[in-house]
């Protein structure tokens, strides 16, 4: 008669098939690596199925083994939803938000908002997390996540957005850059212009290749980038010229020269929420704040283009 499998043969099951040996596998779990491969043996014992071949002496797992993982790995991917939920109550409790934002708006206008939210809200902690927006998306999801600045298109019922930072893509370029002596930059003056790009699965790079494409214009790529930060690093550098939001620029205004680019590009930012956050009032407050922030932001932003 078979014995009960326990959680911690399916734990060394699963630290085992996640990083491709025992040793590495016993380390994950912080045990020794003879108690990790008695786990594993008892775990066959008791299930009656042959999990790994024992291939020059290292553990390969059969495919048994494999459709096994994704059963626990579906169970694990709830187990941690749980714990999303019950981290989520605690926040509602102590008066916590955890908001997410893109690397390319962590500079000052987060901080504005910030300090606008803190000064309204005086016991309220709040964490912040530099994420990209699939994974901004995903944690409000998830609910890791109260609220969050992303940019793209977002397609699903349980993530509300809005737009903030509406405004047209602006050239930016080195001091002393022969295009920064004209008032406005047309297509015509990025052919064969070193040219610094955001990498091919960026929404930002989407806009801009399409207008390249439609005025059959072909600057000199000579490299890109994922975040915009890094983008306007290296244009200031001198490696070449780029297409930004203007809100992208903060903080590095003295060593750029930024021109009105036509016709425009219009690209904005999102706000966005889970459609019913249990931490609604918070996210509500650290809405408005952003909206204000925002909208002084926007207001510079047109007085200088």
């Amino acid at each position: 008669m078979r014995r009960h499998i326990n959680l911690r043969q399916i734990e060394a099951f699963r630290a085992v098939i996640q990083t491709g040996t025992v040793s590495r596998g016993a380390e994950m779990l912080n045990i020794s690596q003879p108690a990790m491969s008695k786990l594993i043996s008892h775990l066959e014992l008791d299930s009656g199925i042959r999990l790994f071949e024992r291939v020059k002496k290292r553990l390969v797992p059969t495919a048994h083994a494999l459709r096994l993982h994704d059963e626990i790995e579906r169970i694990f991917t709830g187990v941690r939803q749980v714990e999303s939920a019950i981290d989520a109550l605690h926040r509602e409790e102590r008066g916590r938000l955890v908001i997410g934002v893109l690397p390319a708006l962590s500079g000052s206008l987060i901080q504005r908002a910030t300090a606008m939210f803190v000064a309204r809200n005086p016991s309220v902690f709040c964490s912040f997390h530099q994420l990209s927006s699939h994974w901004i998306v995903d944690g409000i999801i998830a609910r890791k996540l109260d609220i969050g600045l992303i940019n793209g298109q977002v397609d699903n019922p349980h993530v509300v957005v809005e737009p903030i930072l509406e405004h047209s893509l602006v050239c930016i370029m080195p001091l002393g850059h022969p295009l920064a002596k004209k008032h406005k930059i047309k297509p015509a003056d990025l052919s064969e212009v070193e040219f610094v790009n955001f990498e091919e699965h960026i929404f930002m790079s989407n806009l801009i290749d399409l207008m390249l494409e439609q005025f059959a214009i072909r600057p000199r790529v000579v490299l890109s980038a994922t975040a915009a930060l890094t983008v306007c690093e290296f244009v200031a550098a001198g490696f070449g010229v780029s297409l930004v939001h203007p809100a992208m620029i903060s903080g590095l205004e003295d060593r750029l020269a930024v021109r009105p680019f036509e016709p425009a590009i219009p690209f904005k930012f999102q706000l966005g929420r889970s459609s019913d956050s249990k931490n609604a009032t918070l996210v509500d407050a650290f809405a408005d704040c952003m909206r204000a922030t925002a909208a002084d932001v926007s207001a510079a932003m047109a007085s200088d283009f």
